[in-house]
């Protein structure tokens, strides 16, 4: 079958997996949303371990588009940039859902500042 690189794309409101080719063709490709969390009026939330799922699953689902005999050569990450996720170090697990980038609750520290 040949070798992909494995994109793994975390958005806003989805998450994405897309695997290329050697030529950098679209080989594969499967996306998935996930809901938004919203625990107060301007406070934007996502489920740090649903955000996981979503990826683990359309990860898979790319994979299984090409068979058993595809071989990753290298994974690419891309993600949110500011959203924030805080994990348990002897754990491992989110202390917290992930306080998402558009999240305005420190809109008035970032003012005073």
């Amino acid at each position: 079958m040949g070798s992909f690189i494995l994109a793994l794309d975390q958005g806003t409101t989805s998450s994405r997996a897309i695997l290329f080719d050697r030529s950098g063709r679209v080989a594969a490709m499967a996306q998935q949303t996930f809901p938004q969390h919203y625990p107060q009026p301007g406070w934007v939330e996502h489920d740090p371990l649903e955000l996981w799922e979503s990826q683990r699953s359309v990860a898979a689902q790319a994979l299984r588009k090409l068979g058993p005999d595809a071989r990753i050569a290298g994974i690419g990450i891309t993600n949110q940039r500011e959203t924030t996720i805080l994990w348990d170090k002897a754990t491992g697990e989110p202390v917290y859902n992930a306080i998402v980038w558009q999240c305005r609750r420190t809109a008035g520290i970032c003012d005073r500042l």
